[in-house]
């Protein structure tokens, strides 16, 4: 059995949810350049990620969650995901975005993964504190797939990773298939194939026999 683990914003989805949270309390823009400079490698991600969660404090969450459901999948993730499935693969989503997001993306769609690991926003009195919470802050997506491979008794050489910002770097570096999607130019070199659509991965995974054609 292999074991695939997306990224998911700006790979399986190219919704940014903190960009999309910052739009419910106009700080869009402040959000979309802090996401920018740590996608290229440019600020630390634990950081960057403290920094636009803290724009956030005080938005009702009944707005958060407003902004969760315009979270969407890529065209075309949703049958990746599925023949995934029906191949029997083990499929993770390792995201530093936000759980609540994921989900609503993938019910929408009517797809499910093995496994998501996610941050959270907390919540007090009805809104957004401003603070994180979760397994990728501080934590590497490394580690998280290097986990659930020993779980799932996978060789971390039968593992694949996709991703495309400076955050995913960890996992393409040691999965045995380090896929790029649409990468940033500091992540390109650490890809093995670079694809452009869910067409093209599609059929790196028939090519790669992970699944078939």
């Amino acid at each position: 059995m292999t074991l695939v683990a997306f990224d998911f914003d700006g790979t399986l989805s190219d919704s940014e949810m903190t960009v999309l949270l910052g739009e419910q309390c106009g700080v869009a823009d402040d959000m979309e350049a802090i996401t920018q400079r740590a996608m290229n490698d440019e600020i630390d991600y634990a950081e960057s990620l403290r920094e636009r969660c803290a724009l956030l404090e005080g938005l009702d969450n009944d707005a958060a969650l407003a902004a969760f459901d315009e979270v969407v999948l890529r065209p075309g993730a949703a049958d990746v995901i599925r023949a995934l499935n029906e191949a029997g693969v083990h499929t993770a989503i390792l995201t530093g975005g936000f759980e609540r997001g994921v989900e609503a993306a993938l019910e929408r769609e009517g797809v499910a993964v093995d496994d998501v690991v996610a941050n959270r926003l907390p919540v007090a009195d009805g809104a957004l504190t401003g603070d994180v919470e979760g397994p990728l802050i501080e934590g590497t997506k490394d580690d998280a797939l290097a986990n659930l491979a020993a779980t799932q008794a996978v060789p971390m050489a039968e593992t694949v990773a996709v991703g495309d910002g400076a955050n995913d770097l960890p996992m393409l570096e040691v999965a045995g298939l380090a896929v790029g999607f649409e990468p940033k130019p500091n992540v390109e070199p650490a890809a093995d194939v670079v694809v452009e659509t869910m067409r093209e991965l599609h059929d790196l995974f028939v090519d790669e026999g992970v699944i078939e054609g």
